[in-house]
C-alpha cells in the first residue's frame, strides 16, 4: 500500500516539474471587434458628440443674456 501511494505521488511531483518547466503557452490573438459592439458604442457617442458640437452655442447665448441684463443696470 506505502509503495502504491509512492509511487502516486512521485508521479505527481514529476508531472507537476514538466508542468513548470514547459514553455508557457502565447496569448490568444485579438479578436477582431463584434460589429454590434461598434454599432452600440456609437450609438452611445452620437448624443455626447451632438451635445460638445452645440455647447459653444449655448455658452454664447448665455454670454448674451449676460451682457443683456447688465447692460439694463441690473
Amino acid at each position: 500500500m506505502k509503495s502504491r501511494l509512492a509511487a502516486a505521488l512521485a508521479c505527481a511531483v514529476s508531472i507537476a516539474a514538466v508542468a513548470a518547466c514547459s514553455k508557457p503557452q502565447p496569448p490568444e490573438k485579438e479578436r477582431p471587434v463584434d460589429p454590434q459592439a461598434t454599432q452600440m458604442r456609437d450609438a452611445i457617442q452620437k448624443p455626447i458628440q451632438d451635445a460638445k458640437g452645440v455647447e459653444h452655442s449655448v455658452d454664447q447665448g448665455a454670454q448674451h443674456t449676460r451682457d443683456a441684463v447688465e447692460a439694463q443696470g441690473g
